[in-house]
Order: C-alpha cells, then sequence, then structure tokens
C-alpha cells in the first residue's frame, strides 16, 4: 500500500477517520477565521450582492470575491501539501491532527493575505494589479478547497496526488499564466519578466 495512504489510515488507535471531534474543532476554526475577517473590515460577500459558483474572469472585479475562481487549484494544492507534511511531522498521530492544523495554517494565511501588507504586495510585486483582498465568503470557501485538498490525498496516495498537483499547476499555467508556484515565487521574488509576461494576458 502507498505509504501515505498507509499513514493516513492510522490514528493513535489504529483508525485513520476524522473523529467527530476534530471535524468541530476544525470548523471552530474557520468560525473564528471569518470573525477576525470581519472584524478586519473584510465584506461578507462580493459588493455586488450577488454569490456565484464560479468566477472564470482572472483580473475582473468578481475574483476571490465567491466560491470558486482560477485559484482555486492552488488551494486545493496546499491540502495535497499539508497532507504531505502530517505523513512526514506527524505520521504517528491522529490524521484528525493533521487535518485540524492544515485548516489552522490556511485560516492564518487567509487572516495574513488579508492584511493591508500583503494585498499591497501583491499589487506591487504580482500580476494581481487590481487585488484589493477577499470577500469572506471566498476565505472560507479557500479553506474548504484546501481541505477537500487534504481529503483527495490522504484517499488516493502520494503518486497519484503528485500527478493531479502537478496537472493543475500546468493546466492554470496555460489558462491564466499563473498557479501556486508562481504565485508564491513573484510574491517572496518578483521577477520583472514573468510580471510582464503575466500582464499581457
Amino acid at each position: 500500500m502507498d505509504p501515505v495512504r498507509a499513514a493516513t489510515r492510522r490514528g493513535q488507535d489504529g483508525e485513520g477517520d476524522i473523529a467527530r471531534h476534530y471535524w468541530i474543532i476544525a470548523a471552530a476554526i474557520v468560525i473564528v477565521a471569518a470573525g477576525i475577517l470581519y472584524v478586519m473590515g473584510r465584506n461578507p460577500i462580493c459588493e455586488c450582492g450577488e454569490i456565484k459558483l464560479w468566477v472564470g474572469t482572472v483580473h475582473g472585479p468578481d475574483n476571490s470575491q465567491h466560491l470558486a475562481d482560477w485559484y482555486t487549484p492552488s488551494h486545493i494544492i496546499h491540502g495535497f501539501l499539508f497532507c504531505g507534511l502530517g505523513w512526514l511531522l506527524l505520521r504517528s498521530r491522529p490524521v484528525g491532527l493533521w487535518f485540524c492544523l492544515a485548516v489552522a495554517i490556511e485560516a492564518a494565511w487567509e487572516i495574513l493575505e488579508n492584511s493591508p501588507i500583503i494585498i499591497n504586495r501583491y499589487r506591487e510585486a504580482t500580476a494581481a494589479f487590481g487585488y484589493s483582498g477577499d470577500a469572506i465568503i471566498n476565505s472560507v470557501a479557500d479553506i474548504g478547497w484546501m481541505g477537500l485538498g487534504f481529503l483527495i490525498a490522504r484517499r488516493i496516495g502520494l503518486w497519484p496526488t503528485v500527478i493531479v498537483g502537478l496537472a493543475f499547476e500546468l493546466f492554470t499555467l496555460w489558462t491564466i499564466r499563473d498557479n501556486l508556484t508562481l504565485n508564491v515565487l513573484m510574491l517572496v521574488w518578483p521577477v520583472d519578466a514573468i510580471r510582464e509576461w503575466q500582464g499581457g494576458l
């Protein structure tokens, strides 16, 4: 059996299912994160007053305001990565603990991502020229997509997860000239040539 699948099927008591109390903890983390984003002044939903399942315009005002967009695959990959880290660092601990930590990290990122310092960094260093932060519903959905990625990874194992992750990265690179890899690179170490290429879409 794939080592990741084998490890995620085990907990301290030999069970790999995520126990109910871990789901409750994860839900509480999401609720707290949503509350913090609200106090920070983020809009609960898009200013347009609608809730859309999918937004396909990368640089439009609806991006990062609804349930899913072209950056959703990046959040699913976050889940892949967190599941892998759980296997590497916490394989003797319950999978539910891995999951709660993953939700907490993703929630913390959503809060940081919507802080002025990161919003301004996106505007200055990446192709997200008009980025003004996420609606709360988008942030909550992003955490949910990460959770889905985590659950997929623990179900299908290491190599299928790697293949799916690479497919997501290549597809979004081809479609919108951006992906998780470029997003991180441009946030940490901007490259003018990449920014110009992305802006030419």
